[in-house]
């Protein structure tokens, strides 16, 4: 099996979730506009949450274009990549507020599964994704969410909000 597909895959889901919560703990609120303006959805919760903000996708989106040049991918693919992999996140947020779960309450398989899989699928063919190779990086990316959440959350100058 090609490992170049699954090692890239899974530095580009890295990269999309990863830089966002980088730049929180960089830079606190400066700049973290919530991508839902505070509003909420018709039922008195919001759409997102203030954790979900402009801030985070732009800046997975200029991390994530850049990782693909480095990988050889134009950064088009990168950009559409973390647009994809953040779309999945913003669901995940949303059903979870529908949920009346807090932001940063964690949810198995919910808080990974919609981010990673939605641009797998996306970018199957660019990738060179088999269906094998794609639930490898998926279930790899679950793994790897779940352990650095935990690693993460357990420092006190480090949070995770989803």
């Amino acid at each position: 099996m090609e490992m170049a597909p699954v090692f890239n895959s899974l530095l580009l889901l890295l990269l999309a979730n990863g830089a966002p919560v980088i730049a929180k703990h960089l830079l606190g609120e400066k700049l973290a506009f919530p991508v839902d303006a505070r509003k909420c959805f018709f039922d008195g919760r919001p759409w997102f949450g203030t954790s979900k903000t402009a801030r985070g996708i732009i800046i997975s989106i200029a991390a994530t274009a850049g990782g693909a040049i480095v990988l050889g991918y134009p950064p088009t693919l990168g950009a559409l990549f973390a647009t994809l992999s953040m779309a999945g996140d913003l669901t995940s947020s949303f059903i979870k507020r529908r949920l009346a779960l807090p932001p940063g309450h964690s949810v198995v398989g919910l808080d990974q599964i919609p981010e990673s899989l939605l641009p797998l699928l996306i970018c199957w063919n660019v990738l060179a994704l088999t269906p094998a190779t794609a639930i490898m990086v998926l279930a790899v990316f679950l793994v790897v969410d779940l352990a650095l959440s935990k690693m993460l959350s357990r420092l006190p100058f480090f949070g995770r909000s989803r």
